[in-house]
């Protein structure tokens, strides 16, 4: 599994480790989200700034949705860079191998592997609390794509 990493808080009167720790995991900017692969160094680093961002596995239909509404490809242009520097023909393909962790977003030129969404409509549950104790922070589970579908607003309802 991948893991979706949104960036909810400024680091603003936090420690230089994880103003690092943000640059590393490429969140600049509040609403960003980006694709990371499951493993045991990301996870210390997701632990290290749990306290700004929110984290849990993303499901193939949002991965989709992020990759043809919100990639700094076109999505025709998109498919045409997949099929040629990947063994996959389409998206949907493409999306399935990033979540199982069997190629990352990196392998396509010119394809920014971070995300700038919207805020979520309805806004963010409580900033300052976890998410299992009501708030928005932290490990959010499958939970995550609820969150990403909010944000990428309703062009992503839509046909594209």
């Amino acid at each position: 599994m991948a893991y979706a990493v949104v960036r909810l808080k400024s680091s603003r009167k936090k420690t230089q480790k994880m103003k690092d720790t943000l640059e590393m995991l490429r969140l600049n900017s509040v609403n960003h989200c980006t694709v990371i692969p499951e493993r045991a160094t990301y996870e210390g680093m997701l632990d290290k700034v749990k306290d700004l961002v929110t984290w849990g596995e993303i499901d193939i239909e949002t991965m989709v949705d992020l990759l043809k509404h919100r990639s700094t490809i076109e999505s025709d242009d998109l498919e045409n860079e997949i099929s040629k520097k990947t063994s996959y023909d389409k998206i949907d393909q493409f999306a399935i191998a990033v979540t199982s962790d069997k190629i990352t977003l990196s392998e396509i030129d010119g394809l920014d592997r971070v995300f700038r969404l919207n805020p979520p409509t309805g806004g963010y549950r409580s900033t300052k609390k976890a998410y299992n104790m009501g708030g928005a922070l932290g490990y959010r589970g499958n939970d995550i794509n609820q969150l990403i579908q909010k944000m990428l607003g309703p062009e992503s309802d839509q046909e594209g």
